[in-house]
């Protein structure tokens, strides 16, 4: 559920915000519904990662990777597919560290409401 939530979400989102809206998104979907701290970290890191690997492929392959490819030159790499790995990779990582954000912050405040 997690992770359907988080896809389709930040699919839509990611049309008309910037794309740390992840981070915001992780957090409030783990903290509303996330079960447990891996539910929390994998569903987002994979929903992101997913989601920022088909969207960069379906702008890449059709100009046969050109911007890619200079980013890659810009950065000291000589592979395309490089740049794509780390920003997936980095994507679904700050969506997964909002995620567990968001679920210990639920956890947090429903103690603190039970010990009162």
């Amino acid at each position: 559920m997690v992770f359907l939530v988080i896809l389709i979400a930040s699919f839509f989102l990611q049309m008309i915000l910037p794309w740390w809206v992840i981070i915001i998104l992780s957090f409030a979907t783990c903290g509303l519904i996330g079960k447990t701290v891996k539910i929390s970290f994998w569903h987002p890191f994979f929903a992101i990662l997913l989601l920022w690997l088909g969207m960069a492929l379906f702008k890449s392959l059709p100009n046969n990777n050109l911007l890619a490819t200079r980013v890659a030159e810009m950065v000291g790499v000589k592979l395309w597919y490089v740049v794509l790995l780390l920003t997936v990779l980095l994507g679904g990582l700050a969506a997964a560290i909002s995620g567990i954000c968001g679920y210990h912050f639920r956890k947090a405040v429903i103690g603190k409401k039970t010990s009162t």
